[in-house]
């Protein structure tokens, strides 16, 4: 019977180390973009510090000083060093939703960020798997992060952006689906728990009832997605969908 090899998983987390410290010294030079390979590294420190939360550049910016007597990146500077790691294909921005909602409600407009794959903001926070589980908030961030990676991975195949949804009263929708006709699903997206899907569920439902009519006509599905292992539907028409189960 042949055995299965696996590498160590510091096998990994140094390939991923290695990864991160070359995409200013090999990545971005081989595309004309120069950068500091010292405040490259601070900046996407700051990036995984805040990865699958409503952040502005000016706060990367700020958070990546070097030392406490070094001040951040300009925002200029930060802008050119996030469309660069986008180029690369290492960032990407979740950008808001913007809708017609029945109230005057403003909505919030700064982007989420992810990397493209959350295994690299894991890398750059030093977080291996034993503190990631004494750590559930950052454990979920990087799940929820997972999912916006796989929904995006689908959407692609039907010609639909991942946007996200937040209003100045604090409603939060991680993530909503949209294809080119206008029709969208919105997602939340929740390690577990009973207490934790039906506040996510009650999110859902009330960013339905918030859109005007024509675009509640436009909805397909509310869907909260979990680490679980069984989906269903909920009594209130909301799914509960195990993130291995998006493609069925």
């Amino acid at each position: 019977m042949a055995r299965v090899v696996r590498p160590p998983a510091t096998d990994a987390n140094d390939y991923l180390t290695s990864y991160l410290e070359d995409i200013a010294l090999v990545d971005l030079p081989q595309m004309d973009v120069r950068a500091d390979p010292v405040r490259m590294s601070a900046l996407i420190r700051s990036i995984a510090r805040n990865v699958a939360t409503e952040t502005s550049v000016a706060k990367l910016a700020r958070e990546a000083g070097i030392g406490e007597e070094t001040a951040g990146l300009s925002h200029a500077t930060a802008r050119r060093y996030l469309d660069a790691l986008a180029r690369v294909f290492v960032l990407e921005e979740q950008r808001a939703w913007a809708t017609h909602l029945r109230s005057k409600v403003r909505l919030r407009t700064h982007p989420k960020w992810h990397f493209v794959d959350p295994s690299l903001a894991a890398t750059a926070l030093n977080a291996s798997p034993a503190r990631l589980l004494n750590d559930p908030n950052t454990l979920g961030l990087l799940f929820e992060s997972m999912a916006i990676r796989d929904l995006r991975v689908y959407a692609d195949q039907i010609r639909a952006s991942v946007y996200h949804y937040r209003d100045e009263t604090g409603l939060e929708v991680d993530a909503i689906a949209e294809r080119q006709d206008g029709t969208w699903a919105a997602f939340e997206v929740k390690l577990g728990g009973s207490r934790h899907i039906d506040a996510a569920a009650k999110n859902l439902l009330q960013l339905a009832a918030k859109v005007s009519d024509q675009r509640r006509h436009e909805l397909t599905s509310l869907n909260v997605v979990t680490a679980g292992q069984i989906s269903h539907r909920r009594d209130d028409g909301v799914n509960v969908v195990a993130l291995g189960h998006l493609t069925s």
